[in-house]
């Protein structure tokens, strides 16, 4: 090497901290949004409160071991939770990718061969020979604007959001298997409704069927009470195939082929948990959707940083040693070469396209914004639909199960008065007619009382403190 080169080589060197000391990442810094937080929720019953339904394990909602089992067997085999596993490890690996741009690049290029060279008109004689040869090349691009860095900073925002993406799955996942386990619940309370009413109608038609017979009554009565008796037959196995695709569902959230379900508590007999709801302001923390929301800002925020930076050179070190052998006919040689610089390449025109680009950016960035407080307002409002349906249903369910308790003494009364003779086939049909669909409603009450709860929970961002050991096995 010569002294010049030496003297190149550890200019070089000597430079390469001043200039990393004098980079800086272009572009707007990250700045959240404001958004408009309410101080309660609407209808809220209580301010102020330091717990939160949010900050329980989906296990420790419902005291109902299948039900537990259910969610995860779900957790561990569920599909929809595998992809969104399978994209964050995607977006962790385009991490790499964009750290990688800050490192050198080193490359490497092998050659072997030959030829032979005859030239008629001067009359030379044919020459052959071979040749091998290596090169080993390397560059690495000065971040002085930050490009590397801002790119970095969104893959990085993309896999925090592909995270938060993936907590979201779980949640839903959880939500999903809880409601269709409590719909299955429903519909067995259901089925027996049905099955009751079955046999309620076969005695009614039993009895006018006597009564018939023995000349007491016409048979209205006799044709009334069968068509009411095959409308519950009809009843129970329009119940029956719902339930059976309600455990196909179920078996499909579970990641395993249609099967039947098992049950643990019946609807009637499962407990409510209680439904604090916490400070409005811990929902921007808890809520999955909302947190991928705002890394999406990031991300555009930074991918601007990227744009600006695209307008400045980019500036690097570039450098190639390699070597090549000659084998002639009559003699050999070989030689070698080595080549260190400095380079420096930028933009002078582009016809308008990194305009276009930073304006695209920019246009991403409005829209990042907009869908995060678009997700921000769409969570106050799940959360206090849940409430107003918990505080509705209350009171539903205690009118309803008043309203059936009067309409079961009704039914006995009126069969009473009926077989006294003091009282028409009307009154007992119309009693028995009236209570059926009174247990119905309620029941389908009860289950929206379940329902409403799953939603709560889901609305808060159910679980957030729960490690991924934990979501999966119950304490």
């Amino acid at each position: 090497m010569s002294p010049m080169s030496k003297k190149l080589v550890l200019g070089v060197a000597v430079s390469l901290p001043a200039i990393a000391a004098a980079s800086c990442s272009v572009g707007p810094d990250y700045a959240k949004p404001s958004t408009d937080i309410p101080s309660t929720f609407r209808a809220q019953v209580s301010a102020g409160e330091a717990s939160s339904l949010a900050d329980l394990t989906w296990w420790s909602l419902y005291n109902d071991p299948q039900l537990e089992a259910l969610v995860s067997e779900a957790l561990a085999h569920n599909y929809d939770l595998q992809l969104a596993v399978a994209r964050i490890e995607q977006a962790r690996a385009l991490v790499g990718v964009a750290k990688s741009q800050a490192f050198p690049q080193v490359g490497y290029e092998g050659f072997v061969g030959g030829e032979q060279a005859f030239i008629p008109q001067q009359n030379i004689e044919t020459q052959s020979y071979g040749f091998v040869g290596a090169v080993i090349d390397a560059t690495w691009e000065f971040d002085l604007w930050g490009r590397i860095r801002r790119s970095t900073e969104a893959a990085e925002a993309n896999l925090l959001a592909q995270e938060y993406a993936r907590r979201g799955v779980r949640l839903t996942l959880v939500s999903d298997v809880a409601a269709g386990y409590f719909r299955l619940l429903e519909l067995d309370r259901q089925l027996a409704i049905s099955r009751d009413s079955f046999g309620a109608y076969g005695k009614t038609f039993d009895l006018f069927t006597l009564r018939f017979e023995a000349g007491r009554d016409n048979k209205l009565p006799v044709d009334r009470a069968q068509a009411a008796r095959d409308s519950s037959t009809a009843s129970i196995e329009a119940v029956t195939r719902e339930i059976a695709q309600q455990e196909n569902a179920l078996s499909i959230l579970v990641g395993a082929n249609p099967r039947q379900i098992a049950r643990g508590q019946s609807l009637t007999a499962q407990t409510l948990p209680p439904t604090a709801v916490g400070a409005t302001s811990d929902l921007l923390q808890r809520r999955p959707d909302i947190l991928q929301a705002e890394q999406s800002m990031i991300a555009a925020n930074a991918e601007i940083g990227v744009a600006v930076a695209n307008y400045f050179p980019r500036i690097g070190l570039s450098a190639f040693i390699g070597g090549q052998g000659v084998d002639l006919e009559d003699d050999s040689g070989s030689f070698g070469i080595w080549n260190i610089a400095l380079s420096a390449a930028g933009p002078i025109f582009t016809g308008g396209r990194l305009d276009s680009v930073y304006r695209s950016r920019q246009a991403y960035w409005d829209e990042t914004v907009a869908q995060y407080r678009k997700t921000v307002l769409g969570a106050f409002r799940e959360v206090s639909d849940a409430l107003i349906a918990q505080q509705t249903l209350e009171r539903r369910r205690i009118a309803l199960q008043r309203q059936v308790a009067a309409l079961e003494s009704s039914v006995d009364l009126a069969l009473t008065r009926y077989d006294g003779g003091r009282a028409s086939y009307f009154e007992v049909l119309e009693a028995q007619q009236e209570l059926y669909p009174a247990q119905s409603a309620l029941a389908q009450t009860q289950l929206d009382q379940l329902l409403a709860t799953v939603a709560l929970y889901k609305a808060l961002g159910g679980g957030w403190r729960a490690t991924d050991a934990e979501w999966l096995q119950p304490q």
